[in-house]
């Protein structure tokens, strides 16, 4: 597990404001497009999390605002969270107790696979590979926290 930072209660490590970085292969056609944005993890009453993205996401040159909303509820197990869309739809489940997870999501015909890596205290990073018939694409994005932990001693993020 070396290189990983494990976590042991992921809505604590995640409440709070990210900037967010993300970039979109489509690998059939090479095309490729960057997300430049924050996502801001606020408390909900439940003990969850609402998660909102916002930003600008250009493709073929062309920039355009994009957003999404996700809802991280607390996990069956201390420590875990059940992930769910805006509308209450089952997403996937997080564990990053060891530093590292990995998620599948079926979406009709298509499987996007995701490695969840944390890699220092105040960065995190996923990584979706969506295969099947209507898609072939690849999407990295970097999670840096907008306010470091205090106390944390960790190496610049490159």
């Amino acid at each position: 597990m070396d290189g990983f930072w494990p976590v042991p209660d992921v809505l604590t490590y995640l409440a709070g404001d990210w900037r967010t970085e993300r970039t979109v292969r489509d690998l059939a056609s090479g095309d490729e497009g960057v997300f430049s944005g924050t996502t801001a993890f606020g408390r909900l009453e439940d003990g969850g999390l609402l998660s909102h993205e916002s930003g600008i996401f250009v493709w073929q040159g062309v920039p355009r605002p994009a957003e999404r909303t996700l809802r991280f509820l607390p996990g069956a197990t201390p420590g875990t969270a059940d992930v769910r869309f805006s509308d209450g739809r089952p997403f996937h489940d997080l564990d990053l107790t060891s530093g590292h997870h990995r998620a599948d999501h079926p979406c009709a015909a298509d499987l996007y696979r995701g490695d969840f890596t944390v890699l220092a205290a105040n960065h995190w990073r996923t990584v979706w590979r969506v295969g099947g018939p209507a898609k072939a694409l690849l999407l990295t994005t970097d999670h840096t926290r907008e306010t470091p932990t205090p106390g944390t001693d960790e190496p610049p993020i490159p």
